[in-house]
């Protein structure tokens, strides 16, 4: 009796607990949505967390009520934008600039002093915890591996000469895991498109940075004073660079003595159609470089000194100058003065 009385107590409970089971599934059920349905199929499947939502079915959720834009997903990119785009119904999201991550520092192991030699665990967030690291300069990479672990799109690697990560950016999704991964804070999610970028977050000045990272920015500030459209400013010592103003001119990556700041696409320079060209002297005015030469009414023609900066292209009303990738490096000693404007007439004197 004992048994049966067991038998029927453990059927009683497994009725009721199947009851609660299939209330509480009706109750929390997710009520069917076909266009986040469609949405959440588009999606990688990363659940990297890089759009703000937990995983992709938050992700799906939120652009299907719209309250995330069809791009959200970092991962996907442009294609799985234009996709959800169709799904909504709505125009594909243009001119965002893709994102990807960039190892803001130098400090590789022939660049950056060693304070002391770390046997310990293999990882940068064990070797900082000891003496802030073991490299001379606190802002330095650590080379140890933890952005690689955490990268879930093989983009990230450690060089096997110079210990220091290096980001894959065709394979970068942007979805910040190594950023966040990084205990010294050395990787930045950067637009994909910038032409130049600081790759030093020291905020020491002169001789404390170079005694410590020979490849360090030193606060000299010759990049904002060479900048001619005040696309850099400086903040604690490191210069801050407006993308906003910036024409990718890269001429302070020219003048920064450490190379602390760096081109990351190839140079353009302008070239002028001698056969649409009026000599009108427009684009010779308006170039700060003395890039362009040619006298007035005669086809004028563009010299080494040329920064591609393209404010010529801009300024020509026949439209006759292009950019183009650069096939040799710039010659700043090339520049010629610009026309010099004429003086304003003095007002007429009536007396």
């Amino acid at each position: 009796m004992e048994i049966l009385y067991a038998a029927l107590i453990l059927g009683a409970m497994g009725l009721v607990f199947g009851l609660v089971l299939t209330f509480a599934s009706n109750f929390f059920a997710v009520p069917a949505n076909p266009t986040r349905d469609a949405i959440r199929d588009v999606l990688p499947s990363a659940n990297c967390g890089a759009c703000g939502y937990p995983g992709c079915d938050g992700c799906a959720d939120a652009i299907a009520c719209g309250k995330a834009p069809v791009n959200a997903c970092p991962v996907g990119g442009a294609e799985v934008g234009a996709k959800i785009a169709s799904i909504m119904g709505v125009e594909p999201v243009s001119g965002a600039d893709r994102k990807v991550a960039r190892v803001i520092c130098q400090g590789d192991c022939e660049a950056a002093k060693v304070k002391f030699v770390y046997t310990g665990i293999q990882d940068c967030v064990a070797a900082a915890t000891v003496a802030d690291g073991f490299k001379s300069c606190q802002f330095a990479c650590l080379g140890l591996g933890t952005c690689v672990k955490a990268c879930q799109f093989d983009a990230i690697h450690i060089d096997p000469v110079k210990h220091i990560a290096v980001v894959d950016e065709n394979k970068c999704t942007a979805c910040g895991k190594c950023a966040e991964a990084c205990p010294k804070a050395v990787i930045e999610l950067q637009p994909a498109s910038a032409p130049v970028a600081l790759k030093c977050h020291n905020t020491g000045m002169g001789k404390k940075v170079m005694d410590v990272c020979k490849n360090g920015c030193i606060g000299c500030q010759k990049c904002a004073k060479s900048c001619k459209f005040g696309a850099i400013t400086m903040e604690n010592n490191l210069p801050v660079i407006d993308r906003e103003k910036c024409r990718g001119c890269q001429v302070c990556a020219e003048v920064c003595p450490t190379h602390a700041i760096v081109a990351l696409q190839p140079r353009r320079v302008a070239e002028i159609d001698d056969s649409v060209c009026i000599g009108c002297t427009i684009c010779a005015r308006n170039c700060q470089f003395g890039a362009i030469e040619g006298t007035l009414k005669q086809p004028h023609k563009v010299n080494a000194a040329c920064t591609g900066c393209g404010v010529c292209t801009e300024k020509c009303p026949k439209k006759c100058i292009t950019l183009k990738e650069a096939t040799a490096p710039r010659d700043p000693k090339a520049a010629v003065e610009a026309p010099a404007k004429p003086a304003p007439k003095a007002p007429a004197n009536n007396a």
